[in-house]
């Protein structure tokens, strides 16, 4: 069975980085996923220097937040290497670095929070912009007086929406702001608690969708601490191959196929978890590399 990423490219990382490498792979970021992380993270013990290759489309901010700060338990330096997709709250996750390696094709998004399957038994999901924005978007197009067509709007969605959970989705957009000034403190600790909170706000309101594909220059222009590394990114990107021809739900042949969706690897191992269709639990398996 051929290795479910590139070890080779991972050990030169490392050489290149004088660091140690962890690869953490993830199609939903979870607090699921400490129990594993802490094992590798135990056997690589505390290190100088800690480099880890971000690859995921997003997940749960809460476990994301705790991702970060297990990873920082572990070292004093801590660099975010970005081949490819890092959306939503791996975004969030990657702002606690003290550095962001983002390649050509480094993927971040804005960090706005979402509602899912609310009002009438909808699934889909809204986003905090959808509500913070309704009123303006009543003046603009259809020319209502500012301050009616905030209180108007207020009034329609009080009748599509729990107020409870307007309530609780205005606490959620607050506490992704306290998150993500609680972790660029780690990255940008020179600038005030203010300052901080700003970039996290314009990661949270200044785009017109939670898609929007931010490269890292744009990331950078906000003032996160994103740098080119050519040796590092090339490297990264042969991870990033591999992960791209055998991990995520995209690699099942059929919708009753499992398929990996979490993965950790080091030098020394590699622990995948695999899902299987249903909800059900995933299970996880090592594979000890060649040596």
């Amino acid at each position: 069975m051929p290795q479910p990423v590139d070890l080779q490219a991972l050990r030169a990382l490392e050489q290149a980085r004088g660091s140690r490498v962890l690869v953490l792979a993830a199609s939903t970021l979870d607090i699921d996923l400490l129990p594993a992380l802490y094992d590798q993270l135990r056997t690589i013990g505390k290190v100088e220097r800690l480099d880890v290759v971000l690859h995921s489309r997003g997940g749960i901010v809460n476990g994301a937040r705790r991702i970060a700060l297990l990873l920082r338990e572990f070292t004093r330096h801590l660099g975010v290497i970005v081949p490819h997709y890092c959306e939503s709250s791996a975004t969030l996750l990657a702002m606690a670095g003290d550095e962001i390696i983002a390649g050509d094709l480094a993927i971040f998004s804005p960090i706005d929070p979402h509602l899912h399957g609310d009002a009438g038994g909808d699934t889909s999901s809204i986003s905090a912009q959808d509500i913070r924005l309704f009123g303006k978007m009543c003046a603009s197009w259809f020319g209502a007086d500012p301050d009616a067509a905030r209180e108007q709007a207020l009034a329609l969605m009080c009748q599509n929406i729990f107020p409870p959970t307007l309530a609780a989705f205005y606490r959620t957009t607050l506490e992704m702001e306290q998150i993500g000034e609680e972790l660029l403190r780690y990255q940008l600790p020179q600038l005030e608690s203010e300052a901080r909170r700003a970039i996290v706000r314009r990661l949270m309101q200044d785009y017109h969708s939670h898609n929007y594909a931010i490269t890292g220059a744009e990331l950078a222009a906000l003032g996160l601490r994103v740098r080119r590394d050519a040796q590092a990114e090339a490297l990264a990107w042969d991870i990033a191959r591999t992960l791209h021809a055998g991990f995520g739900r995209g690699t099942a042949q059929s919708e009753e196929d499992e398929w990996d969706d979490m993965l950790l690897a080091t030098r020394d191992s590699v622990n995948v978890r695999q899902r299987r269709p249903g909800g059900l639990h995933g299970r996880w398996r090592e594979e000890r590399p060649a040596s």
